[in-house]
């Protein structure tokens, strides 16, 4: 009786344990997949509803906020419950998770997407066909697109107009951001004339578009000049022109442009090249100088140098911006008079020819041109451990 009794005590015990393992199991399982579901069932609601504006975005504050601590303490807590070891090695994916998951879906998966489209015609991939009819389908085909992108008279015009905005844009911003932070902090109004300086960074590149466009401003000659350009041609006794647009002189027209660009960015490289030359030693200028080293020698020889790091890492990030640009060519010419640059031949060709395949073949090749530029840039800051 007592040895069928044991047996009996340690077959409960198993069972019991084996139902605590497939309880923790399902519980550690079901909590993630009703905080997605609740997460879902925000979206939806967001995405689909006729609700009041206010009402929306009320529960678009809670269920993004929410939602996101929702899923930290729920995977904080399951991986709290895992070994120490395990734990150790999960636990910074928890931090991290929710960002990759964010970064995933709404950048890697559309970049896939996009070029998964780009290998086909105007029209896309047919629905409903699967992967082998679709290789096999007329729409389908492969690296036709990329050729035309590199053939393409007009994608020829962009990226030469691309390489001269990189080449003017981003240098000379980083030029005069630099001499600007030299001289204004020698001067008695530093943080006034920092400031008149930086303010057109507070300017939308389409605001910036606008501004521009009066001053550009053209009117036949003869008639009164409202643009502020021709008004000074005019009284020096020159000829009016619409300079943006003026022809004639394709493709430096496009430095009219790339002005545009150089004042609102020259205020950004000014800040962080104030803010580089203010952490040089004070004891290393005053050494050079009693050593007999001239301003010029200091500037050249003691500050560039000290600063080589910044102005690196100012430059690469402006040439990001320039190789991207596409509001102020778009508000300025639309692209034309030979100021077509890769990202206005995208939008020309995606959504005004309606033409996906070679549109989508364009974005990919303008994500592979900032990609490079953009780990040189990540580089540059693990060396400075900027983090």
């Amino acid at each position: 009786m007592d040895a069928s009794r044991g047996e009996n005590l340690v077959s409960q015990s198993i069972w019991i344990r084996i139902l605590s393992f497939v309880g923790r199991v399902l519980l550690a399982a079901g909590i993630p997949l009703i905080a997605f579901y609740v997460l879902y069932v925000g979206f939806i609601f967001l995405r689909d509803s006729d609700a009041p504006r206010g009402l929306i975005a009320l529960v678009a504050v809670v269920w993004g906020v929410g939602g996101v601590a929702l899923l930290f303490w729920v995977f904080n807590g399951l991986v709290e419950r895992l070994p120490d070891a395990l734990r150790s090695r999960l636990l910074p994916f928890v931090f991290v998770g929710p960002g990759i998951a964010i970064l995933a879906w709404y950048l890697a998966i559309p970049a896939l997407r996009t070029f998964w489209i780009s290998l086909f015609s105007r029209d896309g991939p047919e629905a409903g066909l699967g992967l082998l009819q679709l290789l096999a389908s007329e729409s389908f085909v492969g690296l036709r697109n990329y050729v035309a992108v590199f053939t393409e008279q007009l994608m020829l015009q962009s990226f030469r107009n691309n390489l001269m905005w990189i080449v003017f844009g981003s240098t000379f911003s980083v030029v005069f951001g630099l001499v600007i932070a030299v001289l204004a902090d020698r001067s008695s109004f530093e943080k006034a004339a920092k400031s008149l300086i930086f303010l057109p960074m507070a300017i939308s590149f389409v605001g910036a578009g606008i501004i521009w466009n009066f001053i550009y401003e053209y009117r036949p000659a003869g008639q009164a000049q409202i643009g502020l350009l021709n008004e000074v041609v005019v009284a020096l006794g020159g000829t009016p022109q619409a300079w943006p647009q003026w022809v004639n002189v394709a493709p430096w027209n496009n430095l009219f442009l790339i002005v545009i660009v150089i004042w609102l960015q020259a205020g950004f490289a000014m800040v962080l090249f104030s803010a580089a030359l203010k952490g040089i030693p004070d004891e290393l200028l005053e050494a050079s100088r009693i050593d007999g080293a001239n301003e010029l020698q200091v500037f050249f020889r003691i500050m560039l140098p000290y600063i080589s790091g910044t102005i690196v890492s100012v430059w690469t990030t402006i040439v990001i911006f320039t190789l991207k640009i596409f509001d102020v060519v778009w508000v300025m010419t639309g692209g034309q008079f030979g100021t077509h640059v890769i990202a206005t031949q995208f939008y020309r060709q995606s959504f005004t020819n309606r033409n996906s395949g070679f549109g989508s073949a364009i974005a990919i090749v303008l994500l592979l041109t900032v990609v490079p530029v953009m780990i040189y840039n990540l580089r540059q800051f693990r060396r400075r451990e900027a983090f």
